[in-house]
């Protein structure tokens, strides 16, 4: 391999490589500290940046079939043709170009924004042929020449991360040496060796994140991705020699599928994958640089935003049946209190004796819970000096809805009404369920002045439906009209405040989270394992993003409030439960609670995440402690500790990261500022927690 361009991207380096005819191009991202003299020879063949199979080529040899669609003959025949580079507004944009005589050319396009620690890359492919093809798999994204300082096939060294996710447990996260994943080469460089993972269906945070990482661990080298794509999607390594590969995006025929037939004249693009490399030893540090892309999408957030205020939901107060009478009654208790959302959440349409998780779709307002109509209600909450919001699930119908019996506009599979238990799905491609939603959706938010709306997503479309060539294309499409749709909401309603949520935490990938303010981070509304799923999630998604619910019992003692509150120091706060019947010793542990957050908002917008503590096995049973240190900008900080069901430990102890503050400017737990044994010795902490279930959040700062 010899190099072709190379480009320095502030503290990373696009390196593209080419062979002796310079007809194939490999990509490969390094760390510009990185010096030269520590790259090693390697008996690897180049592997190209762009990854792609056409229906009827040949595939990539020894038993690829049914596990990679990689370095096939579409590949192979691919032909280096140029590069061009764009600059505009701070931007860098390197097209790459590539072709096969009279039949398509594919652009690489790598674009990275000045003073960013990562790049977005897609790819698009034209059809230049008189015939048209079909595609079986078309990546965003290849990585080549994952071990380039390690010698040979990088033994022992190299590991894989990855985070799982299930309902109400999300992010767990996996790091498995390549050995034990069978991703190192044999005695001769033959068979393929790959590891593909991710997920089939309409909740891309359904059993994995779009997420992937490797490490270097011996050179202290990271290289990962996330995916931008709210459909079927997947993550590959790849290897046959001392060389190792990643990629990544849509789901391919064999795992998602997919296909689709792009006819002459033809462009079809790739979701974005955003990508980066870093010379650290920090998992925290480098998931960092990812989650970093997300302040651009934030910078557009509604002026409301701008201070991350509090949000207040019904739901685990009426538990799906909010009424105007149950409402006001709230209200008389949490006016004043410095709440600026109040979201109406799911049931304000049922009829009476209809559960609301069944009757979503006709979306007429409920007269026997609002018999004044919604308008009185919404009146009232904005006497109450808050910002009414409202829940929709709009790409879903029940089975109690007439919707539901709406056949001709409900995606079908095998010619047959798609249905998931007491679920149907709209077809969002159908110009008549645009009107329908259009109406129903954007025409209440306008009628009703709803300045915020949480988008509920509860079910999954599952490996795709009609109206495409595949499967999998009829996913997409759907999935990319919803996007639309929402982009729609956004445009009809100026400054619409929108919360991402899909059964909680289904729906956390870039492409939608750059779309809306927020996210639900889970539907673990009052389990004793909200901060670890919420800690967790920081290495995907930005605490700004984070909406995490602190649901007060009347029955909770004050160590139990302040536990819940503190959850929500990990992200936004919003709260519900039982605040009608709470009484005034309670009720100050919240308010010292949202005083405190309020305290620390700069330091949730913006800045680095670092967890500590052990492993911890059980979500649901957890053991040990946990404490996520947030340093900020402005010599800001804020440390929450948990401590979990176990004996106690003496002492827990843990170092802070490098230039965080030391002096305590504040204090929260269910005890008085100042009563809890908290110390900082030669930049360490030590902490003494006398009992179990217990939380502790700390605002670091300078003298």
């Amino acid at each position: 391999m010899q190099i072709l361009k190379e480009y320095c991207l502030g503290d990373m380096k696009a390196r593209y490589v080419t062979d002796e005819e310079k007809k194939q191009v490999g990509l490969l991202l390094l760390p510009a500290g990185m010096p030269e003299s520590a790259l090693r020879e390697k008996k690897e063949q180049l592997d190209s940046l762009v990854q792609l199979k056409v229906a009827g080529d040949i595939y990539d040899e020894a038993y690829a079939l049914g596990n990679s669609m990689r370095n096939g003959e579409s590949v192979r025949r691919l032909e280096y043709q140029g590069q061009q580079v764009k600059e505009q507004d701070g931007r860098i944009e390197i097209c790459t170009i590539l072709s096969v005589k009279n039949r398509y050319q594919v652009t690489h396009h790598l674009v990275w924004k000045k003073d960013s620690r990562y790049v977005r890359i897609f790819c698009t492919i034209e059809n230049t042929g008189q015939e048209e093809f079909a595609l079986e798999m078309f990546e965003s994204f290849s990585l080549g020449g994952l071990s380039p300082y390690l010698e040979g096939d990088g033994h022992g060294q190299m590991y894989l991360y990855r985070l799982r996710s299930v309902w109400s447990q999300e992010g767990r996260l996996e790091c498995i040496p390549l050995e034990d994943l069978q991703l190192e080469p044999a005695w001769d460089p033959h068979a393929v060796r790959c590891e593909r993972y991710g997920q089939a269906g309409s909740m891309p945070v359904n059993k994995f994140f779009p997420f992937g990482a490797v490490e270097d661990r011996k050179n202290q080298v990271f290289w990962g991705a996330q995916i931008a794509h709210h459909a079927s999607w997947q993550m590959e390594l790849y290897r046959k020699d001392d060389g190792l590969a990643m990629s990544g995006g849509l789901a391919d025929r064999d795992f998602g599928h997919w296909m689709k037939r792009i006819s002459p004249g033809q462009v079809f693009q790739t979701p974005e994958a955003i990508v980066s490399t870093a010379h650290t030893d920090s998992f925290d540090l480098f998931t960092g640089r990812l989650t970093e892309a997300a302040l651009e999408g934030m910078e557009q957030a509604p002026e409301t935003e701008r201070d991350l205020p509090i949000i207040f939901n019904e739901y685990c107060t009426t538990w799906g049946s909010p009424s105007h009478e149950n409402i006001c009654r709230i209200l008389e208790h949490i006016r004043g209190k410095g709440f600026r959302y109040f979201v109406i959440d799911c049931g304000w349409y049922k009829e009476e004796g209809v559960p609301w998780d069944i009757s979503m779709g006709d979306y007429e307002v409920s007269k026997s819970l609002f018999p004044e109509g919604l308008e009185k209600t919404v009146e009232k909450i904005r006497e109450a000096g808050m910002i009414p919001g409202i829940w929709f699930e709009i790409e879903t119908v029940g089975s109690a809805a007439r919707a539901y019996q709406m056949e001709e506009h409900l995606l079908r599979k095998d010619g047959s009404v798609l249905t998931s238990y007491f679920r149907r799905f709209w077809d969002m491609c159908d110009p008549w369920v645009e009107r329908y939603l259009t109406e129903k959706v954007i025409g209440t938010l306008q009628r009703y002045g709803f300045g915020y709306m949480k988008i509920d997503y509860n079910e999954t479309i599952g490996i795709g439906c009609d109206g495409a060539e595949s499967l999998g294309e009829g996913l997409r499409r759907n999935m990319e009209a919803s996007a639309v749709f929402f982009e729609k909401v956004r445009q009809e309603v100026p400054g619409i405040v929108l919360e991402n949520c899909s059964s909680g935490g289904h729906r956390l990938e870039p492409g939608l989270m750059g779309q809306m303010s927020m996210a639900s981070f889970s539907d673990a509304h009052e389990c004793e394992e909200i901060p670890i799923i919420a800690a967790n999630l920081h290495w995907v998604i930005q605490p700004a993003q984070s909406q995490i619910w602190a649901v007060i019992r009347q029955a909770d003692s004050l160590k139990r409030i302040a536990y819940s509150m503190a959850n929500t120091f990990l992200g936004r706060m919003c709260i519900s439960g039982d605040v009608t019947d709470l009484s005034r010793e309670q009720w100050q542990v919240i308010e010292r609670g949202m005083d405190f957050y309020r305290s620390i908002v700069p330091v949730i917008k913006e800045g680095q995440s670092y967890r500590y503590g052990p492993k911890i096995r059980s979500m649901r049973h957890p053991e040990g402690w946990q404490a996520l240190v947030r340093a900020g900008k402005d010599h800001m900080a804020c440390a929450v500790i948990q401590v979990f069901e176990e004996e106690l430990p003496k002492q827990i102890s843990f170092p802070l990261p490098k230039g965080c503050p030391e002096t305590v400017k504040g204090m929260y737990s269910e005890k008085e500022e100042g009563k809890e044994e908290f110390e900082i010795r030669e930049h360490t902490v030590y902490y003494t927690a006398r009992e179990n279930k217990k939380a502790l959040a700390v605002l670091l700062g300078r003298e």
